[in-house]
């Protein structure tokens, strides 16, 4: 059993069942499920309907979130990914914060195609609870997706604004 430090005696398996609790009742996701199976939970996976999860207009009818937090010996945060996934484009964009690429800082968000990492941004670093993270990665989700954009068939990701 993993005890997530510092996070109120959080094991894993109850962060996960929070984070499924909190996906179910998101505006948008459906079949909420535990990856690779529920007796071993280590990710959080939901089905998305774009326009319902983000309250607009979307190109795409069906995606992915994946979400899993975990923490790492001798590290005293909390690594997670939150990723957005659209599995007819083969693109991915993601939240993460771990130790993949530390030029950029404690997290990054990673924007993924045609199976090769297109580009990498540093994002803000969320010293936060894991479900406070995971709220405030919700949240930025549409606004990170809108600044995506296709040019001759390649997905690219604008710099955040300031």
């Amino acid at each position: 059993m993993l005890f997530l430090a510092g996070r109120d005696r959080y094991t894993q398996r109850t962060l996960l069942r929070e984070i499924h609790d909190r996906l179910s009742k998101q505006a948008g996701c459906t079949a909420v499920r535990y990856e690779p199976s529920s007796r071993r939970p280590r990710t959080v996976v939901a089905a998305v309907e774009p326009t319902a999860f983000l309250g607009e207009q979307y190109d795409i009818e069906t995606a992915r979130l994946e979400v899993r937090f975990w923490y790492p010996e001798g590290v005293d945060y909390t690594y997670y990914r939150c990723n957005w996934v659209e599995p007819k484009r083969d693109l991915m964009l993601g939240f993460h914060q771990d130790a993949d690429h530390p030029e950029l800082g404690r997290c990054h968000l990673q924007l993924d195609f045609d199976g090769a990492t297109v580009s990498r941004q540093s994002v803000a670093f969320l010293d936060a609870h894991p479900l406070a993270a995971l709220e405030q990665r919700l949240q930025q989700l549409p606004s990170v997706l809108s600044r995506l954009s296709w040019e001759d068939d390649r997905p690219s990701l604008a710099p955040q604004s300031e």
